[in-house]
């Protein structure tokens, strides 16, 4: 899986990393000062190097927590978002990562304590307030577990933390170890879906949707909140039959009290992302479909995003009708 393990120097004696580096003894490791001068550099080919990523060892140096982006969030309380990794084992032509990082391969900030310290500094300084951090925006939470451990990790870290939410975004069916560990109320697994028709066209490298829709209820099950993530809302031929079917699923799959939240969002690129992004996938079905350019984004004409937004947030309220429903204006997440 991995063939390659890039590692910053001063971690070679680090014992999250020793550690990796013994799970993948044929892996050539190749050592550098900084992760950034493997992963930052220009003329790098983003689409070549998802055929085969390599996977870097860093540190997280500076911002470990930040304000989550406008529109992204869980709760209308403060909300947070911490990386500790970059890149996403998947390949879905809609997704931002692919625009805004130079290289494909994975980086893992193996400081995972620096991270907790960071964590209980920002929920001291709320004074009590329930606070909500974000594990899935820069990476997959769980597409990884079996390389980075994150779940294994954080989620009896934040069972510590009552007052304190975490949410696990993934579109992964990586459940075992949270089937292990008994349920956490405070920590949300929020799956993000489409329609089965662009799961399969756009969402390469994803588990279907009926085997994440049976996931979702296996752990909504076991007694863990589920959040269901329907962003971006992608316009096609067939698309309300499309997300009608999808909700049919999910609450056959979900029950209604198990459901922690559920949200949804335009598609929306920045202009300068899309230009990158359309250069290296030129044919690519969605990159060609009804998209315009918008003020400093290409998206689907405001008639568009106004008819999927109203007709899935109904669905959704029909299906159900007690969950916190929120909407993500970000879109390409």
């Amino acid at each position: 899986m991995i063939e390659t393990i890039y590692i910053e120097d001063h971690l070679q004696v680090h014992p999250r990393a020793t550690r990796l580096l013994e799970r993948f003894p044929g892996a050539r490791v190749v050592p550098c000062e900084n992760y950034t001068e493997v992963f930052n550099p220009a003329a790098q080919s983003f689409d070549l190097q998802k055929q085969n990523p390599a996977l870097i060892l860093a540190q997280k140096k500076g911002n470990l927590v930040l304000p989550a982006p406008n529109g992204f969030g869980i709760s209308n309380g403060p909300n947070f978002y911490f990386s500790h990794m970059l890149n996403c084992l998947y390949d879905c032509r809609y997704c931002f990562l692919q625009g805004m990082f130079r290289s494909a391969h994975y980086v893992l900030f193996v400081n995972f304590e620096d991270f907790e310290a960071e964590i209980d500094n920002t929920i001291s300084n709320r004074h009590e307030q329930t606070t909500y951090f974000l594990s899935g925006y820069d990476c997959d939470s769980l597409a990884l577990e079996s390389v980075t451990g994150f779940v294994e990790h954080f989620v009896p870290f934040f069972a510590k933390r009552p007052n304190a939410f975490l949410e696990l975004r993934t579109k992964s069916i990586a459940i075992d170890g949270l089937l292990s560990m008994p349920p956490v109320p405070n920590v949300v697994v929020a799956f993000s879906f489409t329609p089965e028709e662009t799961t399969v066209a756009v969402e390469h490298g994803c588990p279907g949707i009926r085997d994440r829709v049976n996931a979702a209820g296996e752990l909504a099950n076991a007694g863990w909140p589920i959040g269901i993530r329907l962003d971006p809302l992608l316009w096609y031929k067939d698309w309300r039959a499309g997300y009608e079917s999808l909700i049919d699923k999910l609450v056959t799959a979900i029950p209604s009290e198990a459901l922690h939240s559920a949200s949804l969002g335009p598609l929306r690129f920045p202009s300068s992302m899309f230009q990158k992004i359309e250069q290296m996938y030129p044919r690519d079905e969605l990159l060609n479909g009804p998209l315009i350019r918008r003020n400093k984004f290409v998206s689907y004409s405001e008639s568009r995003e106004a008819q999927l937004l109203s007709f899935v947030e109904q669905r959704l309220v029909n299906a159900f009708p007690e969950t916190n429903l929120f909407s993500c204006d970000l879109g390409a997440t």
